[in-house]
């Protein structure tokens, strides 16, 4: 993901579509007209290269997707960072730098990450305890994970939860 500022005519483009939805009727025929130029806008803009990279097949950023994909769909699972760059046809140290660019971190505290949201969103939803969150979601160890989950979020995990349900908030309410 990158972020930047929108320029107006790529906001202006985006309010179309999303207008030309009460309409479906103008929607069939225009909405596709609107993407090609949100498009052409993207590729003409200071992140048009990172834009057409994702189109590219082999780019580095395609094959680090392909890794994410993979984290995300098994993330409580045991990894190794050598076989994730396998995944990605890079070497690891080549894996582990592009990865970072990606996502700003390591695929290790990427993985901790995707475990420690997804054991808060069992607990919120689920009434699960702390312990049987963070064997759901693959650590080992309940110490560490209300280690990490504090340092993550700032509080212990019960105490969070707890805070958090106070505020009426709700599991989906924290994974937007």
């Amino acid at each position: 993901m990158y972020v930047c500022q929108a320029d107006a005519g790529i906001v202006n483009a985006a309010t179309r579509l999303v207008e030309l939805a009460a309409n479906p009727g103008d929607a069939e025929l225009l909405a596709p007209l609107v993407v090609d130029e949100i498009l052409i806008r993207l590729l003409r803009s200071r992140v048009g290269r990172r834009v057409a990279q994702i189109g590219l097949a082999d780019s580095s950023m395609r094959r680090i997707a392909k890794a994410i994909s993979w984290l995300r769909a098994n993330f409580t699972q045991p990894m190794k960072v050598e076989e994730l760059a396998g995944l990605a046809h890079m070497s690891v140290s080549s894996f582990h730098q592009h990865f970072k660019s990606v996502t700003s971190m390591g695929p290790l505290h990427y993985q901790k990450v995707l475990r420690l949201q997804e054991a808060r969103r069992f607990m919120l939803s689920t009434m699960m305890d702390a312990a049987t969150a963070s064997r759901q979601v693959g650590y080992l160890s309940a110490s560490q994970f209300s280690r990490d989950y504090s340092r993550f979020f700032g509080s212990a995990p019960t105490r969070d939860i707890v805070r958090l349900r106070e505020r009426g908030l709700t599991a989906a309410d924290v994974t937007r």
